[in-house]
Formats: C-alpha cells, structure tokens, sequence
C-alpha cells in the first residue's frame, strides 16, 4: 500500500467504527491531559476493547477493579510523564495491573500518543509481518510489530495508529 492507500484504509476504518474512533479521541485527550490514568479510565479501555463481547467484557472489568486507584495512578503517571521512557518499560510496567494484557497496554498507549503507537492485533501482525507465532500476545512481539508499524509510518509520514487502522479495517474487509 502507498500512503493514499493507508489514509483511505483509516478514513473507513474511522467511518465503519464511529463510535470507538470517537471514545478514542476522547480517551486519548484526557490521557494526554491528565499524564495519568484512573480506575475509570481502566473501565473505559476495557469497554472500547470488549464491548461487542460482554462475557469477556465483564471478565476484563472484574480483572482491573482488582487494582487500586492509588496504584493506578501512580504506575500509569509514571510512565505516561516520563517523555522517552523505553516501550518495553512501559509496556512491563501497564501489564504490572491487574487485567492488563500486553494488547490493553497497546491500546492505552495508542490512545495517548497515536504518532508513536498502534494496537496490538493479530490482522495488523498479518498485514506487516505474516503469519503470527505461538503464543502472539508477549511485550516482545508487540515491540516486534511496533517497530515494523513505525517503519512504515516513517516511510509514509504518516503516525502509527493511521498505518495500524488502515491494516485493521482492510483485513476485516477481507473477511468479511
């Protein structure tokens, strides 16, 4: 794909999920504000992640209530505050909660800086880097995926979360 390509891929992407791309913004707004997130907030990445499956859905919320606030607050300002912090830093850091697998961390780091993150999904894996291994979801293959969505958006000029939506929406169409 060329970048009209990709800007077209996230511009249906962004259409076809209106709703999550809209509580995207929002979320990514706040995170960005605020440098910190709060048991709220868990509860809301949680809900734009599961809210097409309830049981799973349910099960997530479950997870991260098991966390404190004061715990939350002080894991997520610590690294969302710190402006070059390592990913695999951060990445181990997220996943020290309660319920929060490498793909939700993804997702909170996507929300709070779409320039530099994507969502760790396995049709975005597909898209870029073929058939995902066993065992997909670890924080070295997140970091794997990461650095070949930054590739891409670099040779494009396009942000990361761009590139990981236009490769989302075209597998799902694939699919579909």
């Amino acid at each position: 794909m060329d970048k009209p390509d990709y800007l077209m891929w996230s511009h249906k992407y962004d259409k076809a999920y209106g709703w999550q791309a809209q509580r995207e913004r929002e979320l990514g707004t706040k995170f960005r504000k605020n440098k910190a997130l709060s048991m709220k907030d868990l509860i809301a990445v949680t809900e734009w992640k599961f809210k097409a499956d309830p049981e799973k859905l349910q099960r997530a919320q479950e997870l991260v209530t098991r966390n404190t606030e004061e715990k939350v607050q002080r894991i997520t300002s610590q690294i969302l505050s710190l402006p070059n912090a390592d990913d695999l830093y951060r990445i181990n850091c997220l996943t020290t909660l309660e319920g929060i697998s490498p793909i939700l961390a993804s997702i909170i780091l996507t929300f709070f800086d779409p320039t530099r993150y994507g969502i760790f999904d396995p049709a975005v894996w597909k898209g870029l880097l073929g058939n995902a291994p066993p065992g997909l979801y670890t924080p070295q293959n997140y970091l794997r995926l990461l650095s070949a969505l930054r590739k891409t958006a670099t040779k494009h000029n396009l942000d990361v979360r761009i590139i990981d939506k236009a490769l989302y929406k075209k597998a799902q169409d694939k699919t579909n």
